[in-house]
């Protein structure tokens, strides 16, 4: 228990220097980011997840303690692996799970960043329909993402508890991303709209707080006759929070379908969570262009399911991590590539 809280509070630790680096402690000014800063800022970050991969890779076996072939056979059954435990070689199993472990984190990862992009759609979507100004959209998307980390630390290892006690909830979380990826390509055509007067959000935000009706260079709250107001920047944000529950509730169950380990799934959601930002900023003004991508999503999310209700006879069949990882980019490459050979038709207007 004292690894995994070791390598949980380093991680943790990790997680508060970058986001404080990232709102701008060092730089208050109001400020739009650059397209050439978010690539540096994507590159990092994705950097940084490939090199989560390494240190899985090479000491994943500290996460849980794993010192002789009792405790790693546990540790295997626990979280379900999928490997083949090689008996009387405990180096020959414990390279076998190290090397399980770093994929079933870099799919997760693939899974998530994944889905994070129909997340930015949403995303553009509700700045444009409040009329934010550009140079606030990092301060909402920084404290969105803190809130993001707190929601799904709640959601990850809550999911993880109701896993191990009642496993047939696999077959639940199963039937509903089969469900959502068949809605998600009916509806991959769509035009969403938000009505930002009749958001559920905003109008149990009215309810209760005193709403200023202008924004005020960029803060969440304002100081007016002394009365205190919330700024439509402020409801922005929980808007920006409601729309990552909602997500969550299809990427979470997502990432669980490659690996049950409650830690790796943390990790690898977390930091596509953390690259969220810098990608947004990086895609908010060509997102448009990869009209393919909501379907990729779509099979994506059938695919995981699916992975999830035949789990055990994939198993049988010899089905890896290795196996779901080349699916998953293959079907995330098709969409991008068919976007970009496949334009979509300007609609003309006369």
């Amino acid at each position: 228990m004292s690894n995994e809280l070791l390598f949980f509070g380093g991680f943790l630790l990790f997680i508060v220097l970058m986001l404080a680096v990232d709102l701008g402690l060092f730089s208050k000014s109001n400020t739009a980011v650059s397209f050439k800063q978010a690539a540096i800022m994507s590159a990092i970050w994705v950097c940084f997840a490939l090199g989560f991969y390494v240190v899985l890779r090479v000491w994943g076996h500290e996460l849980h303690s794993i010192d002789d072939f009792a405790r790693l056979t546990e540790i295997t059954q626990r979280h379900l692996h999928n490997i083949r435990l090689i008996p009387d070689d405990f180096v020959a199993s414990l390279e076998l799970y190290r090397r399980n472990l770093a994929l079933e984190y870099i799919t997760g990862y693939v899974v998530e960043y994944a889905l994070s992009v129909d997340n930015i759609f949403v995303m553009v979507l509700i700045f444009g329909s409040f009329g934010v100004p550009a140079q606030y959209y990092h301060k909402v998307l920084v404290w969105g993402i803190i809130g993001a980390v707190v929601l799904r630390f709640i959601f990850i290892f809550l999911g993880a508890a109701l896993i191990s006690q009642f496993g047939w909830i696999l077959y639940i979380f199963g039937l509903f991303l089969v469900y959502t990826g068949i809605m998600m390509f009916v509806h991959r055509n769509q035009e969403e709209e938000i009505d930002p007067q009749n958001h559920t959000v905003v109008k149990f935000a009215s309810k209760y707080f005193s709403v200023y009706p202008t924004f005020v260079n960029g803060k969440f709250f304002h100081r007016e006759n002394a009365k205190r107001y919330v700024t439509p920047l402020f409801l922005v944000l929980l808007v920006i929070e409601f729309t990552d529950l909602i997500f969550a509730v299809d990427s979470i169950p997502a990432i669980f379908a490659v690996t049950k380990d409650p830690f790796i799934v943390f990790f690898s959601n977390i930091f596509a969570v953390l690259g969220l930002r810098s990608m947004f900023f990086l895609l908010v003004n060509i997102i448009h262009k990869f009209h393919y991508l909501k379907t990729g999503l779509s099979f994506l999310l059938v695919f995981i399911g699916g992975k999830m209700l035949l789990h055990d006879w994939l198993s049988t069949i010899g089905f890896t991590t290795a196996h779901s990882l080349i699916i998953i980019v293959s079907i995330l490459f098709i969409s991008i590539v068919a976007s970009l050979i496949f334009p979509k038709k300007a609609v003309s207007q006369q």
